[in-house]
């Protein structure tokens, strides 16, 4: 298993100028190391949809590359996004989908996912919806050395990262919480991100 802090730490050192989706778990500890323009944190409304909001992303904007940091429970809760993902004509070349799995909706209090009687894979289900590119990793080292291998490879591609269990409180934008992309409403950021992308 991979420390998320550790995983999404490596994420960050191979980003440049790509526009990043997180949601639910994933939110504070990017937000803990990231401060650029086009960090968008998917959180206040429409749990478990940040993979298809990016997918909407990535299709307006095809000359960016869009980076989802999903979680588990968040992937689950809108599975279809995954077949709806392949079964486009043109699938977008420039959407990259990391779904972080510690078996548990993290932010609701670790409660386990269904995953029927243990034999749940998530690359069965990626390359089962006809994703091509598709990996998983259960050690930072192996996936430090294939990040930028994935990060340049034409998309879309699917990476399950098996990552220890955490305890993230859940990531509203009035918690306090001082990172800049949840100090402002959901309708405030989308527009900032519009903003950047315009520019």
């Amino acid at each position: 298993m991979i420390n998320k802090e550790e995983c999404l730490q490596l994420i960050a050192n191979q980003r440049t100028d790509e526009i990043v989706v997180t949601t639910m778990g994933m939110t504070v500890p990017w937000g803990k190391i990231s401060t650029h323009p086009l960090d968008y944190a998917s959180v206040g409304s429409a749990m478990g949809h940040a993979a298809d909001f990016a997918l909407g992303i990535a299709l307006a904007k095809p000359d960016k590359k869009v980076i989802v940091l999903n979680g588990d429970g968040s992937m689950l809760m809108c599975l279809g996004t995954l077949a709806t993902i392949t079964a486009l004509n043109t699938p977008p070349p420039n959407y990259l989908l990391f779904v972080c799995d510690n078996g548990t909706y993290e932010v609701t209090g670790n409660q386990p996912v269904p995953v029927g009687a243990g034999d749940f894979s998530w690359t069965m289900i990626a390359k089962g919806v006809g994703f091509q590119q598709v990996y998983e990793f259960d050690n930072a080292d192996e996936l430090k050395a294939a990040l930028p291998k994935i990060w340049n490879e034409t998309g879309p591609i699917f990476v399950s990262l098996k990552i220890e269990e955490a305890y993230e409180p859940p990531p509203d934008r009035w918690g306090g919480f001082p990172y800049p992309y949840l100090q402002e409403s959901l309708a405030e950021s989308t527009h900032k991100l519009k903003q950047a992308l315009a520019g």
